[in-house]
């Protein structure tokens, strides 16, 4: 079985700002972290403007563990806060990802920034989506300096609503990678062009490391 991610994006809405941080922090995300098959959980906040402000990232062993008896312990024996905060957010968007490719270098310390796009393409066009990633797009991206890592993950549940089905979470050094003129020329090809042209469902999103929760 494939690696799995448990992609998770909040706004506090009705929740005061802080008491939010520290739930999550100290109680919703350390909870999960118990679960057999969580590895290291990552939260990060936008930095391009757009809502949801909070994103986290869970690498799971798999994304059967989200099925576990140990993970619906957790979720069935969630405290009055846990409920109370979950039930005043403004946006909670919960996604289960499998792990389709893995490129670049992997460094032990986490990205300070992710760039992260989702997509949905027309059925019958997922290989030409692979073979672009795998043949221009990641060969293009890992020569521009700074870009680090590339991981590209297949939906396997969007647990709140319609969801893109690919998503691709690029490691960064900084923001100002999204600058280079390697990343400008990567995204002005004409195949690029014709995939996200006929995507039915696109998001990109720019995120920075807040914190690693557990630490």
């Amino acid at each position: 079985m494939a690696a799995g991610l448990f992609y998770v994006y909040t706004e506090a809405g009705s929740v005061d700002e802080a008491e939010f941080h520290d739930w999550y922090d100290h109680e919703h995300g350390p909870a999960r972290l118990t679960v057999p098959g969580f590895g290291r959980a990552l939260r990060y906040q936008a930095l391009d403007g757009a809502k949801p402000p909070w994103l986290a990232l869970y690498e799971l062993d798999s994304p059967d563990v989200l099925d576990s008896p140990e993970y619906k312990a957790v979720v069935a024996n969630a405290s009055d806060r846990d409920r109370a905060v979950m039930a005043g957010l403004a946006a909670l968007d919960r996604r289960v990802y499998e792990q389709v490719s893995d490129d670049g270098s992997p460094v032990e310390r986490p990205a300070p920034v992710i760039l992260a796009v989702a997509l949905s393409v027309p059925e019958g066009s997922e290989d030409d989506l692979a073979a672009w990633y795998a043949e221009e797009h990641i060969p293009m991206l890992l020569h521009v300096p700074g870009w680090r890592r590339i991981r590209r993950f297949r939906l396997v549940r969007g647990m709140d609503g319609p969801v893109p089905d690919f998503l691709s979470v690029h490691e960064l050094a900084g923001p100002e990678v999204l600058e280079d003129p390697g990343y400008r020329a990567a995204i002005s090809t004409p195949w690029r062009d014709r995939v996200v042209a006929s995507a039915l469902r696109r998001e990109r999103r720019v995120f920075g490391l807040r914190n690693v929760i557990g630490s």
